[in-house]
């Protein structure tokens, strides 16, 4: 496979900071601004592996007081999503193209997202799917959403250099 991209190299960069992991959160969100809705804070990314945490914050609430399902389902798309960003080849691209979602428990207090795809599936010539599981626990450890994104993940189209 070849190197990943500016992504992983950046996660590398920023996390050598003070609030280096905060930061690199921030900067994900200034690229995908609905993701601010939940404030994430990415703690871990490396190839095959994301996590991503959320506080239990009024914002997020359903009217039960709990975390809502959809603030829940953006955990899972950040983590599925930064997760395959780290993990393709710079020649590649991906979007996501479903989610399969399971909500298993009431989600009270603060949560945690893990996406992991471990071995990592091929990315060659040929658009593939990536199903990649992601696992959203409570503070003591209690799973509480199940999902299953989809990221179609394809060979970058070739730019044709303009005719002068």
């Amino acid at each position: 496979m070849a190197s990943t991209g500016k992504t992983l190299a950046l996660w590398q960069k920023t996390t050598k900071l003070p609030l280096g992991t905060r930061i690199f959160s921030w900067g994900v969100c200034l690229r995908a601004p609905y993701f601010r809705t939940i404030r994430p804070h990415i703690t871990e990314l490396r190839p095959g592996f994301c996590e991503v945490r959320a506080a239990n914050r009024r914002r997020v609430h359903n009217h039960i007081g709990t975390f809502h399902a959809i603030a829940a389902c953006n955990m899972a798309e950040i983590a599925a999503g930064v997760m395959t960003e780290a993990s393709i080849p710079t020649t590649h691209r991906w979007i996501p193209t479903g989610m399969s979602v399971s909500y298993v428990a009431k989600a009270a207090t603060d949560l945690r997202a893990v996406a992991e795809l471990d071995p990592l599936p091929d990315a060659d010539d040929t658009a593939r799917d990536w199903v990649v599981p992601v696992r959203i626990l409570d503070t003591s450890g209690t799973l509480v959403v199940s999902a299953d994104i989809t990221m179609r993940v394809s060979p970058k189209k070739k730019q044709v250099a303009a005719a002068s």
